[in-house]
């Protein structure tokens, strides 16, 4: 769906129409799932999430003056959710699973990769998921989490250095040859 069609789907779904709305979700459903995915990491919080960010973008649409911004808001609205829980998570005491096993060394190069952007600072993981696994720009970032440009790529040159050091560090990181 182009940026004119999607106006106009936004347009309608601000008149009342609930058809647009849906349409609008449905288009984005997998992206959104992705992103909340890469965060959450569980599917029972992907689908509160998503469901919370639903719910929250039909009651503020009509709120939403620039309907060219539909997509950049509804992103935003589900990583708040996402932090939300998050943030909830951490301040419960969960059971300890037990380790996966680990299939080889591609996927442990895959584990140590994840593992080293879930250690992260919030904005700067949020950044790398949104720009390396949802492929989105970098102007769209900024808008996303309402930063300047400039402040998204210093974040996201800081992240990389912190992945490339605790990824080449022989210390930090069993080697796999």
């Amino acid at each position: 769906m182009d940026s004119q069609e999607q106006e106009t789907w936004v347009k309608r779904a601000q008149k009342g129409d609930k058809d647009a709305f849906i349409h609008l979700v449905q288009t984005l459903e997998m992206p959104l799932y992705n992103v909340a995915k890469s965060i959450l990491k569980k599917d029972e919080d992907c689908a509160n999430a998503m469901q919370e960010s639903v719910l929250r973008a039909y009651k503020g649409l009509t709120s939403l003056e620039h309907t060219r911004y539909f997509k950049t808001w509804l992103f935003r609205i589900l990583i708040n959710e996402c932090n939300i829980i998050l943030r909830k998570r951490a301040r419960t005491v969960a059971m300890a699973e037990p380790p996966a096993s680990i299939g080889g060394a591609a996927e442990a190069d895959h584990i140590d990769l994840r593992d080293s952007i879930d250690h992260l600072d919030e904005t700067s993981r949020t950044i790398v998921i949104l720009h390396y696994y949802q492929d989105l720009p970098l102007q769209q970032i900024a808008d996303i989490l309402e930063m300047s440009g400039s402040a998204v790529k210093t974040r996201l040159h800081r992240a990389r250095k912190i992945l490339y050091q605790s990824l080449a560090d022989p210390v930090e990181r069993k080697l796999y040859l």
